[in-house]
């Protein structure tokens, strides 16, 4: 069943997925290979994912009831590598 929580792990976790590889496979190859082929193909899947990430979680923090410590977490796991998949085991798996 459709549930806008899922949908938001769903954002979480792609969203996640997209930075790593944008960091760690796109960002040596385009430097070290001199190819930015694939930082143009992932740097705009990865930004429409940022900003589902940030804008969900902003329409999610009252529901959540985060305090505004937990908030920056979340925030702030979005630029921090692995750090969506931290939040969605701390802060929304428990929410199904």
């Amino acid at each position: 069943m459709f549930s806008f929580i899922k949908m938001f792990r769903l954002v979480a976790l792609l969203e996640g997925i997209s930075y790593i590889l944008l960091l760690f496979i796109a960002t040596p190859i385009k430097y070290l290979a001199h190819d930015p082929q694939y930082v143009k193909l992932l740097g705009m899947p990865h930004g429409i994912l940022f900003i589902a990430y940030i804008a969900l979680a902003f329409v999610f923090k009252n529901d959540f009831s985060w305090n505004n410590k937990q908030f920056a977490v979340v925030l702030l796991a979005s630029i921090i590598p692995f750090g969506t998949f931290y939040v969605d085991r701390n802060y929304l798996k428990a929410a199904k």
